[in-house]
């Protein structure tokens, strides 16, 4: 049975608006919006904007987007109203609901909210753009100096100040993990539950056998490094590696490219499923939140050898640990992970494909439901205990089966 829900004070159910910051494509922050959605069917969504083509994250419900959906070439250049994003966020009239979610990496969680509202906002990252990334976001946009750079850095320190302040809006704050939950310490001085993202674990299935190749998938931007693992199996002729995904960077990584490196470009699931799961070993350089992939290719039952920074920390189990995942290397170098590799290959044999697995499960679209209920579950009651409308206790043994206790619908 689902674990869709609805939350009630009493015998009256509360009324709920979930908050995204924009819906252009589906990526992982979409993945956990999914979730919220599925946690609360009947509640009403906003964003930014919506050219969602595929509606699986919002379940195929309608959504209420902001003046930004109608400006000219909102559709391609969105991003480029960043802006106007905190206005336009602030226009959400969310005044006749009980219950605010926001799932926020940019201006979600600044939605404004009264006094006897409860506002829980699940956030992927303080805008990294604006914060401890800023400098390396200028580099890599080339913005480092000049007239538009001063511009940049205007808005951004305007942002910092405005993103800061609308922490205070929130009654509960979740991170997504506790390399963020640092983050979040350090820019809005609050602490914050950790619950990881929901990994769709049940779609990759365990191969024991292996061939003779390593893999890496991502986007092909700066950040993620792929330049960096290209180079480095560049320099290593005896190893394969598979290359899947596209983005600006692909010239760039092709021109370095030795012959046992293989582009393939972008590639629907089934195909890069496919090669998760016979994968040697799954690469891994950048330094993530979370960093899904990594999760996903340990569901089958593939080890991963990961930039030893972020979210991977908490993902990968090192050799030195007990029932070992992976490998960290500690630099973003060539070097560094060449030794990665070379580690990797004299132990591999204490990798067990079972292991990963397990490893990955406890990172299930079902578990982060149930964390997630709870930590709304308990914002609710503590705001009823300050003075809000009161809300009954969570049976700790949500969700057994279909039938919720008295407090949830469906």
């Amino acid at each position: 049975m689902g674990t869709s829900m609805r939350l009630s004070t009493g015998s009256e159910i509360m009324k709920v608006a979930i908050v995204h910051d924009w819906l252009v494509a589906p990526g992982g922050a979409e993945k956990v919006l999914e979730q919220i959605v599925q946690c609360f069917p009947d509640a009403d969504l906003f964003s930014l904007v919506d050219f969602l083509e595929d509606r699986a994250p919002v379940r195929g419900k309608p959504v209420t987007t902001s003046f930004i959906q109608r400006l000219p070439f909102a559709r391609r250049r969105y991003r480029a109203y960043l802006p106007l994003m905190p206005l336009a966020v602030e226009q959400f009239d969310l005044s006749g609901y009980d219950l605010i979610v926001t799932s926020s990496y940019a201006v979600a969680k600044g939605v404004l909210v009264g006094p006897d509202q409860v506002h829980v906002s699940y956030v992927h990252s303080p805008m990294r753009y604006a914060w401890d990334l800023q400098h390396q976001y200028l580099r890599e946009a080339h913005l480092t100096r000049g007239p538009r750079s001063w511009a940049t850095r205007a808005l951004l320190h305007y942002l910092r100040g405005w993103d800061a302040r609308s922490a205070n809006g929130v009654d509960c704050l979740i991170a997504n993990s506790h390399f963020v939950a640092r983050r979040m310490l350090k820019t809005y001085r609050r602490e914050a539950s950790v619950i990881a993202p929901p990994v769709d674990v049940h779609h990759f299935d365990v191969h024991e056998q292996k061939d003779d190749f390593y893999l890496t998938a991502s986007r092909m931007v700066p950040y993620k490094r792929m330049d960096l693992i290209v180079d480095a199996f560049t320099a290593m002729p005896q190893r394969k590696l598979v290359v899947i995904g596209d983005g600006p960077e692909m010239q760039k990584i092709r021109a370095k490219a030795g012959p046992n490196v293989e582009i393939m470009g972008y590639q629907p699931f089934s195909v890069l499923k496919d090669h998760m799961q016979r994968a040697k070993a799954f690469v891994f350089a950048a330094e993530e939140d979370f960093g899904i992939a990594v999760v996903e290719a340990q569901a089958c039952g593939t080890p991963v050898i990961a930039y030893g920074k972020g979210g991977a920390l908490e993902t990968v189990v090192p050799f030195g640990e007990p029932q070992p995942t992976g490998v960290h290397f500690t630099q973003q170098s060539v070097s560094s992970l060449l030794d990665a590799v070379d580690r990797f290959e004299r132990n591999r044999a204490a990798i067990l494909p079972a292991v990963c697995r397990a490893n990955a499960e406890q990172f299930s679209a079902a578990t982060f439901r149930r964390a997630f209920m709870v930590e709304v579950t308990r914002a609710v009651a503590a705001a009823g205990a300050r003075g809000r409308r009161p809300v009954q206790a969570l049976d700790p043994a949500w969700p057994r089966d279909s039938a919720q206790s008295s407090m949830w619908g469906r």
